[in-house]
C-alpha cells in the first residue's frame, strides 16, 4: 500500500489493486490542497477543511456518513464519534473511518474532540496506522492524542491536523507534541510502510506533499 500525505488531515491511500481512497480534502486553510484524484473520498464531517469534495478529480464516491462499505476491495467503517468532549454540543458530529485493504488496517480519526471511550476503542481494534489530530483548538490537543495513541497502541501513529507553514488556522504547531513528552519522527510525505518497525514508539511527523 502507498500512502501520501497531501496537508492537514487529507492522505491518499492507493491499494496493491491501484484503487485510491482520499480523506478529509480540504479549503481555506491557508495554504492549497495538492491536485488529487481518487475513486473515493471520505469525509469525517462537513466542515470546509475536511470537505472539499470539489478539489479531488475522478471521484467516483463520496462517503460521509456512518456504516460499513465495500468498494474496489478495500473494506471500510464509518463510526459515529465527536468532534469535541461534550458530546457535540460545541461542534458537532465526526466520524472515525477504519480501512482494510491489503492485510493492513487503518484508522483515521478525523476531527476527533472525545477522549477514549469503551465503544470507540472495540471498534477501532488494534490498526497498522492510526491517522490522529493533535493541534487542539478545534480537536484533541498534543495531549489528547497521545491518550489516544496509548490507549489504541497502532503499529505506527502518524500525526495529522497540526500547523504547518502557511497555515492560518488557530492550531498548534506537531512540536507541540515534543512538547507533550512525545517521541516523534519528521517522515517524507510519502510514508514508507515496509519502515514500520523501525517507526515503532514514534510519532510520525510527514512532510506536506505541495503538488
Amino acid at each position: 500500500m502507498k500512502i501520501e500525505y497531501f496537508g492537514h488531515s487529507c492522505f491518499l491511500m492507493r491499494s496493491e489493486g491501484g484503487v485510491r481512497f482520499l480523506t478529509d480534502p480540504y479549503t481555506g486553510v491557508g495554504y492549497d490542497m495538492p491536485r488529487a484524484e481518487a475513486e473515493y473520498v471520505t469525509c469525517s464531517h462537513g466542515h470546509f477543511d475536511h470537505a472539499f469534495v470539489e478539489g479531488v478529480g475522478g471521484v467516483r464516491e463520496v462517503i460521509s456518513s456512518p456504516g460499513a462499505y465495500e468498494r474496489g476491495g478495500w473494506k471500510l467503517e464509518g463510526i459515529p464519534a465527536f468532534h469535541d468532549e461534550v458530546r457535540g454540543a460545541k461542534r458537532g458530529k465526526n466520524i472515525v473511518f477504519v480501512f482494510e485493504a491489503d492485510g493492513l488496517r487503518l484508522c483515521h480519526m478525523g476531527d476527533i474532540g472525545e477522549a477514549p471511550s469503551a465503544r470507540l476503542l472495540d471498534a477501532i481494534g488494534r490498526p497498522d496506522v492510526l491517522f490522529i489530530p493533535v493541534g487542539g483548538t478545534y480537536t484533541v490537543d498534543a495531549a489528547g492524542a497521545l491518550d489516544w495513541i496509548r490507549a489504541v497502541r497502532p503499529g505506527i501513529a502518524v500525526a495529522m491536523h497540526f500547523r504547518a507553514p502557511g497555515c492560518t488556522l488557530d492550531i498548534a504547531p506537531a512540536r507541540s507534541l515534543e512538547d507533550a513528552g512525545a517521541h516523534c519522527l519528521k517522515v517524507p510525505y510519502e510514508i514508507d510502510l515496509s519502515r514500520m518497525d523501525e517507526y515503532a514508539g514514534k510519532i510520525l511527523i510527514p512532510e506536506r506533499k505541495d503538488r
